[in-house]
């Protein structure tokens, strides 16, 4: 099947064939009646009337984003027939009026035949298969009629119509190429040759339609290329450029005849196109085809004398509710893509319904939470922190949420939320504000407190302006005293993304006395230079380790070595998620330094802080 531009431009050619048919069609009427013809001139007029009332209903009948392809095909039959009709009502009335030569009414049959056989070649040049039997089919009579003549310059009329038929057939098959380059390059990747985004969009939506009909179902493979923008980055474009078009050379190499394979834009590409009875089947199929791609896309590239290896993060959407606009369709596999983004790229995943789930409450959350931070509903708590003696050495403060419909929401999961939105600089703003006014509070109320932690995500630590507007926050509501007593939680994911511009801050936030705890050390990646470059004073030891550590040997194992580590680089540790004594004594034996967890206290609120004696407290 032609690209839509074909269809669209031989449609667009109907209404210009209905005025040239029905304006002109009344002189030869005229002439008809003034020659004593009337009558056949009046049927073949009324001829000409019924084709341009079908025609006026082929072309309402013409939706591209809404027929199917076995629609369109059904579509263009019919378009077919009706311009085989037209032209052949244009070959009629040659026909009638080549006999009349007393009235001369011959020479406008003649000039007719050459001036429809014009008007087709510029109708109907992009299809051969239309301009081919349409010019044939009406300059070959003109050419016999001048054969018939017997005279020499019938004889030389005759060939000069051949002529004429070998002139227009060429400059269609010329006007169809150059249409062809231009769709195209309309509809091709200038760098890859696969299809763009525009001509899948057009094509996605075609075969929605089509599953409509058949019930039938088919899959969706968006890929996106794992970290090609370091390729780019370090070698220049020039190689990505060359990566790119190998990558999808071997795409093409590895997807089904029926599929097609386009490229959305950068590192970005999607394949689909089959269809299955068998949603089982489909499933299969999707999966395979993604394994298969995904282990050629990992063999070696050797581009340029570099060798280079790279993988691929796939989301599969299967469809078999087609009745979900084409975008929604994109997004689930969009989704399921990014699923194998978070668990550590290089793979494929399925969109399934339990994933449709996590993606509205996902949704509905984010609804929520804009509403939460303008009406200040998310509002901390503290959880006390104890040194080896038991006395409590500091506070962490928490985010908490609770809906009125929903309930309490983990920060787990609002958090991430909040920063995918931008919504973590409004959110994270009145954290630190509140936690500043409560810990000026404590400090009115005689409340010593060594240590004040509060959590900084990764979108914040890199906000132009974040060092400038806490500084600011911090000089209104602490004294110098207790903004030295501060410290500053991040995580080991913030520092991985950009670590020149983290490092640039930290130092700014060093400088004025405030301190440094890399929080959930051991889960992401940890490294001995990254203890070595920032200025950190403290290692919070995730609670993943504590939970497992009496059933565990590698667990007691790690803790035993990033204690050990910390000792090195004369940095504190804080063991998070102490539950029981049994794991309190094995951090003391390997002189971990302060424990958080609910075996010391939940998180609380500032009233129950201000309940504990002063002889809680680690003093001055």
């Amino acid at each position: 099947m032609h690209n839509l531009a074909y269809y669209i431009f031989l449609r667009k050619q109907i209404p210009i064939l209905i005025g040239l048919s029905l304006g002109p069609g009344l002189a030869y009427v005229i002439l008809g009646y003034l020659h004593g013809i009337y009558k056949p001139a009046l049927l073949w007029y009324l001829l000409i009337i019924f084709f341009s009332l079908w025609s006026l209903r082929v072309y309402k009948n013409f939706k591209a984003g809404e027929m199917s392809s076995l629609q369109i095909k059904k579509w263009y039959r019919e378009l077919s027939f009706l311009y085989y009709g037209f032209f052949g009502i244009w070959l009629l009335i040659f026909f009638l009026y080549i006999g009349e030569s007393s009235s001369n009414l011959h020479y406008i049959a003649i000039y007719t035949e050459i001036g429809s056989s014009v008007v087709a070649a510029a109708m109907l040049m992009t299809d051969k298969k239309l301009f081919l039997p349409v010019l044939s089919s009406l300059m070959t009579p003109l050419a016999i009629y001048f054969l018939l003549i017997g005279e020499l310059y019938g004889y030389i009329l005759s060939v000069f119509s051949l002529t004429l038929l070998g002139v227009l057939i060429y400059s269609c098959f010329s006007g169809s190429a150059l249409f062809k380059k231009v769709v195209e390059q309309a509809s091709h990747d200038m760098l890859t040759g696969l299809f763009n985004r525009q001509y899948f969009t057009e094509f996605f939506q075609m075969m929605l339609n089509s599953l409509k009909e058949s019930s039938k179902f088919s899959y969706l493979l968006l890929m996106d290329l794992d970290h090609f923008k370091i390729i780019n980055d370090t070698l220049g474009h020039d190689i990505g450029d060359k990566l790119l078009k190998k990558v999808s050379e071997r795409i093409i190499e590895n997807i089904p005849g029926g599929d097609i394979a386009a490229r959305l834009g950068g590192d970005e590409f999607v394949v689909t196109g089959s269809e299955f009875s068998d949603l089982e089947k489909c499933r299969e199929s999707a999966k395979d085809i993604a394994d298969t791609i995904s282990g050629s896309l990992k063999e070696v590239y050797v581009i340029d004398n570099h060798h280079l290896y790279i993988s691929v993060s796939i989301g599969i959407s299967i469809i078999h509710t087609p009745t979900h606009p084409s975008m929604d369709i994109i997004k689930q596999a969009d989704i399921a893509m990014y699923e194998v983004k978070a668990k550590g790229r290089d793979g494929s995943y399925i969109f399934d319904n339990e994933m449709l789930k996590r993606t509205e409450r996902h949704l509905s959350i984010e609804m929520k939470i804009y509403n939460a931070i303008k009406n200040n509903d998310i509002f901390i708590k503290f959880q006390p922190q104890f040194n080896r003696d038991k006395k409590i050495s500091g506070l962490e403060v928490l985010a908490r949420w609770e809906d009125p419909q929903w309930g309490k929401i983990s920060p787990s999961e609002f958090v991430p939320i909040a920063e995918q939105t931008g919504l973590i600089m409004e959110m994270g703003n009145q954290i630190l504000e509140s936690a500043f006014q409560s810990f000026r509070e404590f400090h009115d109320q005689g409340i010593y407190i060594q240590k004040f932690s509060i959590n900084i995500s990764r979108r914040q630590i890199l906000s132009i302006g974040f060092y400038e507007d806490t500084m600011k926050m911090m000089k209104k509501y602490l004294t110098p005293e207790l903004i030295l007593r501060i410290r500053l939680e991040i995580t080991e994911s913030t520092v991985m993304h950009d670590l020149d511009r983290v490092l640039e801050i930290m130092s700014l936030f060093q400088k004025a006395g405030i301190t440094f705890s890399m929080d959930d050390f051991g889960t992401g990646y940890s490294s001995l230079a990254y203890l070595k470059k920032l200025p950190i004073d403290e290692i919070k030891i995730d609670k993943q380790f504590v939970k497992e550590l009496m059933n565990n040997p590698r667990d007691r194992e790690m803790l035993k070595t990033i204690t050990e580590m910390a000792s090195i680089f004369n940095l504190s540790t804080i063991a998070e998620g102490v539950e029981n004594e049994e794991q309190f004594n094995f951090l003391l034996d390997i002189n971990c330094d302060q424990f958080q967890g609910y075996y010391f206290s939940k998180p609380v609120y500032a009233e129950e802080i201000k309940k504990y004696s002063p002889s809680d407290f680690v003093q001055k």
